[in-house]
């Protein structure tokens, strides 16, 4: 009985089997088909390879909504050296809604030499060329944001100035923390003062000789502070021409949410256009000189994820492959043998075609001879 069903099963197997079988006697070997199956082997291999290679990597996705949060402080990430004394100069941030925070808050006033060191230059050198090449190349930020945490900071090396040099300029370093509306942070002579109508700067006392706001900003960024991302504004500097000089920087704030693999924070991004112009009251260049950093907050909020590619798709990608390669193959060769016995044929035909024999009347015969017993001896 058990040998009985055994057979039943088999037999119900044989009958669900769905895959043609082709009989050996219709299976031939040739060298054309063993190039195409070479050919076919070697683009199968290729492609499994790229596809795994995609398969291992990620990119990034962006989502965009309206940015709910408005109760939220703001934070600013300052590191800029002004080629002047520290008490020369006075940094504060004042927004739209007559609110001052002053530069005591939070940040540092650092007396510094301003030429770099050549190991400074070096790294100042490769964030420049680093901007120049985002500008041109937008997606080497999604290799930015992937390599967060990963790389070192970017910021320059701590400054071995010379004892020896008595320091030339401020550098003003640290973090503010602001109101999210639209704001302007401003370095210029003088500490500020506030008072009801906003603020003042006591720049009575420098002399306009001393004036002089070429500048370098090693860092600025907005949100919370994570190394390995590059800001636009990272490694700029500016040489005054003029004392009276004013250089002014437009600055649009977006809210960003990054979520990846490695890490997962709330940062923002920004975008920067740029300006300078020399103030002269008698040439209608009215102003005051300095460095001002005039920002908007972006009503939108950009999330960016990291994704990856699910196995499962990676299995459909690969059969998709490997089956579409050998069906496409398999009608290629198909159509080659066909084409090529076609063309075989016409030659063949031709090399048998009869043979024109004169006649004593004139006229031509051009049936074939036929062959006897006589003429195959």
């Amino acid at each position: 009985m058990r040998r009985l069903n055994r057979k039943k099963t088999l037999n119900l197997m044989k009958e669900l089997d769905a895959f043609p079988k082709v009989p050996e006697s219709y299976v031939e070997t040739s060298a054309s088909g063993g190039t195409v199956s070479l050919i076919a082997f070697t683009t199968i291999a290729f492609l499994t390879i790229m596809e795994f290679m995609v398969y291992r990597d990620t990119w990034m996705k962006y989502e965009y909504e309206v940015d709910k949060d408005f109760t939220s402080k703001l934070r600013i990430n300052i590191d800029i050296t002004v080629a002047m004394r520290c008490q020369y100069v006075g940094a504060d941030v004042l927004d739209l809604a007559e609110t001052m925070v002053a530069s005591a808050d939070g940040l540092i006033y650092e007396p510094v030499i301003f030429e770099l060191t050549p190991q400074q230059k070096e790294l100042q050198r490769m964030l420049q060329l680093i901007q120049s090449r985002l500008q041109e190349e937008h997606s080497l930020q999604d290799v930015i944001f992937k390599s967060a945490f990963k790389s070192a900071s970017t910021a320059l090396p701590p400054r071995e100035d010379n004892s020896l040099q008595s320091p030339d300029a401020c550098r003003i370093h640290g973090h503010l923390y602001v109101n999210k509306v639209a704001g302007n942070f401003h370095i210029t002579v003088g500490k500020a003062i506030p008072h009801p109508r906003g603020h003042a700067h006591l720049a009575a006392l420098v002399s306009h000789e001393s004036y002089n706001f070429s500048h370098r900003i090693d860092h600025l960024s907005f949100g919370e502070l994570i190394p390995g991302i590059i800001n636009p504004l990272d490694g700029t500097e500016k040489i005054a021409s003029d004392h009276n000089q004013m250089f002014q920087y437009f600055i649009t704030v977006v809210p960003t949410k990054l979520h990846t693999y490695k890490i997962s924070a709330e940062t923002h991004q920004f975008s920067v256009t740029e300006r300078e112009r020399v103030i002269n009251h008698a040439a209608g260049s009215h102003g005051v000189s300095g460095i001002f950093m005039k920002y908007d907050i972006s009503s939108l909020m950009v999330t960016v994820t990291e994704e990856h590619m699910p196995f499962w798709q990676f299995l459909v990608r690969l059969c998709g492959i490997i089956g579409g390669i050998f069906s496409t193959t398999g009608i290629l060769h198909g159509v080659g043998r066909f084409v090529a016995e076609i063309i075989f044929c016409r030659f063949r035909l031709g090399s048998h075609r009869s043979t024109s024999v004169p006649l004593p009347d004139g006229h031509t015969s051009n049936h074939l001879p036929l062959i006897t017993e006589n003429s195959t001896h």
